[in-house]
């Protein structure tokens, strides 16, 4: 299977049907934007900290894996020179429809996130890159692309899930109230999963989820050559996954490219 091909038509479907990762800005926070009033997330909801970005004026930003008409154009109508780099082209289509609609200039590119072989080295100021390698079975080729590709003092911003939410079965969970651990890491729903709840993923169209260690995620980021010099925590919602009640599920990191 081509899991890069599989996981776009699977994130094109859930953008066409609308989620809260696939709702555009209003014109009102675009607007606030332009003004200095900007906020954007890397996992479900403590904004990023303002230090993290120092000033977007003319900066170039890649957001990696991020489209959806959300953080693009807010970093975008804050006065950065934003490229969208993306798998899901309806994804990629929303940062076009706010950009039109509120005149903003962005540039969105269609593509493989662990392949940024479009861009040339030492190009982007910063990257800006949400919880979205859930959807990539492996990431230590994202963090090499991304150190490629940054400028030296360059940043990388990243979010993603606390490989522990991997553990459980939440169906069974929701049977019988308790949360028991089922599955190893790191995780794959190619290899990890019945058959049967595989194919029903797959008939559905939902995009298939890998849950990478936190050994691949932040240690993957330093063996690329990062240097890690942030790090919160986030939470989702009890509704979401039980798991919440007990611990933050989602981690965010601040990484730059330093000569040593």
């Amino acid at each position: 299977m081509d899991i890069v091909e599989y996981n776009r038509a699977a994130w094109n479907t859930q953008s066409k049907n609308g989620s809260r990762w696939c709702q555009p800005v209003s014109k009102e926070e675009i607007e606030a934007a332009r003004n200095g009033n900007w906020k954007v997330i890397l996992t479900p909801n403590k904004t990023v900290p303002y230090d993290w970005f120092g000033s977007l004026k003319e900066k170039r930003i890649l957001c990696l894996a991020s489209g959806g008409g959300q953080q693009v154009p807010i970093l975008a109508a804050a006065g950065a020179k934003v490229t969208s780099f993306d798998n899901s082209d309806e994804q990629l289509a929303k940062d076009r429809f706010v950009a039109n609609r509120d005149s903003i200039e962005l540039e969105t590119v269609q593509g493989n996130m662990a392949d940024l072989s479009v861009f040339e080295d030492d190009y982007f100021d910063l990257i800006f890159h949400p919880v979205s390698n859930v959807f990539a079975e492996n990431i230590l080729p994202v963090w090499k692309e991304c150190f490629r590709v940054l400028k030296w003092n360059g940043r990388l911003l990243s979010g993603f899930m606390n490989p522990t939410c991997f553990l459980f079965d939440y169906e069974e969970a929701e049977k019988t109230g308790e949360l028991k651990v089922k599955y190893s890491l790191p995780y794959s729903d190619l290899k990890d999963l019945e058959e049967e709840k595989k194919s029903s993923i797959i008939k559905e169209g939902d995009a298939l989820e890998f849950g990478h260690t936190i050994e691949q995620q932040i240690g993957g980021q330093l063996d690329a050559g990062f240097i890690i010099s942030g790090l919160y925590e986030d939470y989702w919602d009890d509704e979401s996954t039980p798991l919440n009640r007990y611990m933050p599920t989602y981690i965010a990191t601040l990484a730059r490219k330093i000569q040593l």
